[in-house]
């Protein structure tokens, strides 16, 4: 009888005993486009019930932004809540995240927070050509030294950790371990291992899921229930986010099996858009946003961002107002009762949400990243491309960030544009940008510039590209500066008609590390040359470095070409290229295999 009643009474003590300051985790995913959040409503294809149900149990921030678009920018302002260009990390290349910046872990550690982070970090330095120095500084910048007192840090099967899966702290941490299942799977093991182990004391996870980022993966039994009809991309982009939000909904269910949901607050938040025509698709989409990632038009950097409190955020509110990543950060340091910081730039949003307080919480927002800067003063957003060139959107009429409306609105231009100045003097380095960046001008190029002939010539050869190289046919390589089809057992490549620049192929999101093989079975009528470039994860443009040279043989039944690329790093993304004249040969399959990661191979059928 005794028992029974312990049994009976044993789940209200622990409540009863649950910490007053709340709990606060933030998921972070990776390359996550706007349109792949089933409450958004505007695709039929995608499933996400139980990130759907976090936004029915809370609060869907529909005009969401992140502070860069791409991951080291976002992923430093989300951890600070500070605009990570004021301490130098601005791009990929400018890490690391430095020690002396405050983490979240840091900040409430002071209010008896215990943390952990789970999944991609991408704050260490940018890898190192030197084997020896890499080896002595490799933990130097991870999680365990920016605050975390748990983690489980590595975006794929292998990662650092202070603890195993079920919560035995290693030996001999930090060090690293290997999983072999699909990569949210151990993330969200993880993540739960951690919650049921620190469920009586506030606690921070930070959980950055690597998903639907490259490299693709079509993982069970996600990947057999999306439709057969759609792109292999596009179905494996499901299946990834499909298995992400199967781990929320597991998270959410070990919160309410410890009694400690209501007292948890839960960020689910994109780390920035997808990547779309310019840049290796993903699968992933940011319909009907302008842009992808790599641009800070919406379709760059407004994303998914939900935010649930059972019992305080009211349940399936729609909050219009625009709101920041860096919010996170200020509204974990209210709510576990510290000081306010004026070092942080984000806003405690809720009293915003619960109604305690009305209007706004940001009078604008800011961006700048590469040779590209903004701020949005709701509705108007004004992006600076370059040193010159300058556009004026209505982010809330239907042609938004395609109609430029400069010559409109001159006087909000320039009154948006002194704010934009004013604000970039408190970076590092202070001003706007002073150069171009030739990728920045091809993607607006694609997305902006849809006026006169000019755009109107590339918009049909771009959708004459899309109907000539299917997805499924091409399997996530792409044409650049022509079109590619797959015939009779092999990729032909044609230049754009009245094309100056020769076309090549290029694929994004390979993860292979040291020596790299690849091996081209090609057929070709004549004999000539062809060269790989590469570059690594890291490296934000290809060098004159990275190059190998290997010789096309006159080939009509198909010969196989080796080349072999010293790479120092992981091999993140190859382009091939022929011959500066003559015709291009028939690619029949493609191989590249590393010293350590998964080879991948492709084979060209109709």
């Amino acid at each position: 009888m005794h028992r029974f009643l312990l049994t009976l009474v044993f789940p209200f003590v622990l409540a009863a005993a649950a910490p007053d300051k709340p709990n606060v985790i933030l998921i972070y995913s990776d390359d996550h486009g706007w349109a792949d959040l089933g409450v958004q409503g505007v695709d039929k294809d995608i499933r996400t019930p139980h990130l759907d149900q976090l936004a029915r149990d809370g609060v869907r921030f529909s005009r969401g932004y992140v502070t860069a678009p791409q991951c080291v920018p976002s992923r430093a302002g989300v951890i600070t809540g500070r605009h990570q260009q004021r301490f130098g990390v601005e791009d990929n290349l400018k890490g690391p995240l430095p020690l002396a910046e405050t983490t979240m872990a840091e900040r409430l550690k002071p209010a008896g927070y215990v943390s952990a982070q789970v999944g991609k970090w991408h704050l260490e330095p940018p890898p190192r050509r030197d084997p020896a120095k890499a080896a002595a500084n490799e933990f130097a910048f991870l999680p365990g030294a920016q605050g975390f007192d748990e983690y489980y840090t590595g975006p794929m099967n292998r990662f650092v950790a202070s603890h195993d899966l079920k919560g035995n702290k290693l030996p001999q941490a930090p060090q690293y371990l290997n999983d072999a299942r699909f990569r949210c799977v151990w993330q969200t093991d993880a993540a739960v291992s951690f919650i049921s182990r620190h469920a009586r004391r506030p606690f921070f996870l930070y959980l950055a899921y690597f998903a639907p980022h490259v490299p693709l993966e079509s993982p069970e039994p996600w990947f057999s229930r999306t439709p057969e009809n759609l792109p292999k991309e596009r179905r494996q982009a499901l299946a990834m986010i499909a298995a992400m939000d199967d781990g929320v909904g597991r998270i959410r269910a070990k919160l309410r099996e410890l009694g400690v949901d209501r007292n948890t607050l839960v960020f689910f938040i994109g780390d920035n858009g997808a990547p779309l025509k310019e840049g290796a698709w993903n699968g992933s989409l940011n319909l009907p946003l302008t842009g992808e990632k790599g641009m800070l038009t919406d379709g760059g950097v407004r994303t998914p961002f939900v935010a649930a409190w059972p019992g305080t955020f009211p349940a399936g509110r729609v909050y219009e107002h625009p709101v920041s990543a860096l919010d996170v950060a200020a509204t974990a340091n209210a709510l576990a009762g510290l000081p306010d910081d004026a070092a942080l730039d984000g806003v405690n949003l809720v009293p915003y949400v619960t109604g305690a307080r009305n209007g706004p919480p940001h009078a604008a927002l800011f961006w700048r990243w590469r040779s590209q800067s903004a701020v949005l003063e709701f509705p108007w957003k004004l992006i600076r491309l370059g040193p010159t060139e300058r556009f004026l959107f209505d982010v809330t009429l239907p042609d938004g960030e395609t109609k430029n409306r400069l010559a409109e609105k001159p006087e909000i231009a320039a009154r948006l544009e002194a704010q934009l100045a004013a604000w970039t003097q408190g970076l590092q380095p202070p001003g706007l940008p002073k150069e171009s960046n030739a990728q920045d001008q091809l993607f607006f190029e694609a997305h902006v510039l849809k006026t006169g002939a000019a755009a109107k010539k590339r918009t049909a050869k771009a959708e004459a590209r899309a109907a000539d190289q299917p997805a499924a046919n091409l399997q996530g390589w792409v044409v650049r500066n022509g079109t590619g089809t797959v015939r009779a057992g092999a990729l032909v490549v044609a230049p754009d008609a009245g094309g100056t620049a020769r076309p090549f192929l290029t694929f994004n999101g390979l993860d292979l590390a040291g020596a790299v093989t690849l091996r081209i079975r090609l057929r070709a009528g004549a004999a000539g040359t062809g060269n790989v470039t590469w570059r690594t994860k890291g490296q934000a443009d290809f060098t004159a470095a990275q190059t190998a040279t290997f010789a096309v043989p006159a080939a009509t039944g198909g010969r196989e070409v080796e080349v072999k690329l010293p790479v120092q790093g992981s091999l993140l993304h190859v382009r091939i290229h022929a011959a500066e004249s003559g015709a291009w040969p028939e690619i029949e399959a493609i191989t590249v295999g590393g010293a350590t990661g998964t080879p991948r191979e492709w084979r060209f059928k109709p």
